[in-house]
């Protein structure tokens, strides 16, 4: 009998223990909380500075102690004529705007409109030389693939008559040979309005977008094709991107063709009775890429296709913290804009990092980046390098085997 009890007893306690593994306070727990800084003591560069697993972990307990209550109502949405664009001509010379007038001042540029027009929308300050090279890297990317034949002019005297290339995709002659697209190239730069953090992470996604949204209503009734616009958002400008798309629909009744989402981050600030966000639906064609799903950004799928260099995780190989991370997204994307780039990121299906090595890289074929084929669904996995040139290019053995997409459930 004193046995029987003996066990019985060691099965109480044993339940009581898991019951109390499951308690919220193991998760997290109060030192933990208090030690979790005050959105107002956060900075960009605290967190460039801070070791990468540092930097991911304070980057989910915002996320997720924010997420419990939903009490971090996003109020910051920024003045129109406090927003920097810049209108990149042919030559690379900047016409200088603000959201508020910068239709009107594109649309006089000589040819404006008359080829595909993309829009990127900067989602980090460009304060310190991660951030400011990655979009550096993608306005040149987009002068080579518009302008071709002043390619080294543009790239090397383009604000800085010293200008020393920096990685090896400035360098490369494929260029010469490649097919490139006329076009125009608008930034608008949203992330120099987050001159914190606190405003980073309140911003009002749904505002800011609808605000976006009306000006690119203005830019078709000024007569640019919706077919031939190209919204690029990096960051949490990727979810400004989709809320800009959804209020272009609501006006127009039809869809912008693509949105692109370069690392669309967590949204801290989180409104309780709306759905914001990047997703598939959008615009015609929604795809993303995300590096720091872990991070800075979000592992949730936003867009008709999903690529995950090396999988979902906290960064991609090289990147050293959240900031850099997060912007390898830009980084990638550029790689495909340079003419002779376009397939440097072949991609198969498949939901995790250890299954793409289990394939061995073979599988349904997709190219991330400018080049994504349109009728793509699905999450796809590809390796990268840790330094430029990023993509690691298949054999034409595994080109061949090519797909057009894969079904999502």
């Amino acid at each position: 009998m004193s046995l029987r009890l003996c066990l019985l007893a060691c099965l109480v306690a044993a339940a009581c223990a898991t019951k109390d593994e499951l308690k919220p306070s193991n998760w997290l727990s109060v030192t933990e909380l208090e030690n979790v800084p005050s959105l107002n003591d956060i900075t960009f560069e605290r967190l460039e500075n801070m070791p990468l697993q540092k930097g991911a972990k304070l980057m989910e307990k915002l996320y997720h102690i924010s997420s419990i209550k939903q009490d971090l109502t996003p109020n910051f949405v920024p003045s129109a004529s406090n927003i920097p664009v810049w209108i990149v001509k042919s030559n690379g010379d900047r016409v200088e705007a603000k959201l508020n007038n910068y239709v009107e001042k594109a649309t006089a540029q000589p040819g404006f409109g008359e080829d595909e027009v993309t829009i990127v929308m900067t989602g980090l300050p460009q304060n310190t030389p991660t951030t400011q090279k990655a979009i550096r890297k993608l306005e040149q990317a987009y002068m080579q693939r518009y302008n071709v034949q002043n390619q080294q002019k543009n790239s090397r005297q383009q604000n800085n008559k010293d200008y020393v290339s920096t990685s090896s995709e400035e360098t490369s002659e494929e260029w010469k040979s490649a097919k490139t697209t006329a076009g125009n190239l608008i930034i608008i730069d949203l992330g120099s309005t987050f001159t914190s953090f606190k405003r980073y992470a309140l911003l009002d996604v749904a505002g800011t977008g609808a605000m976006i949204g009306h000006t690119l209503v203005d830019l078709t009734n000024k007569g640019v094709p919706r077919e031939i616009i190209h919204l690029v958002g990096q960051g949490i400008a990727a979810h400004v991107a989709g809320a800009a798309g959804q209020e272009f629909t609501l006006h127009t009744g039809n869809k912008l063709r693509r949105i692109t989402g370069l690392d669309p981050s967590k949204m801290i600030g989180q409104a309780r009775d709306q759905l914001v966000g990047l997703s598939r639906g959008n615009a015609d064609f929604v795809d993303a890429i995300h590096t720091s799903s872990l991070a800075m950004g979000t592992p949730t799928r936003c867009g008709d296709v999903d690529f995950y260099p090396n999988g979902v995780s906290q960064a991609v190989p090289g990147a050293q913290n959240v900031i850099e991370a997060a912007v390898r997204a830009t980084r990638y994307f550029a790689e495909t804009v340079r003419p002779g780039g376009e397939r440097n990121f072949p991609a198969v299906v498949a939901n995790s990092l250890k299954q793409y090595k289990e394939k061995n890289g073979y599988g349904q074929r997709a190219y991330m980046g400018i080049n994504a084929n349109y009728d793509l669904q699905g999450d796809y996995i590809l390796e990268v390098n840790e330094k430029s040139p990023f993509g690691k290019r298949a054999s034409a053995e595994k080109q061949n085997n090519y797909h057009h997409s894969h079904p999502r459930n």
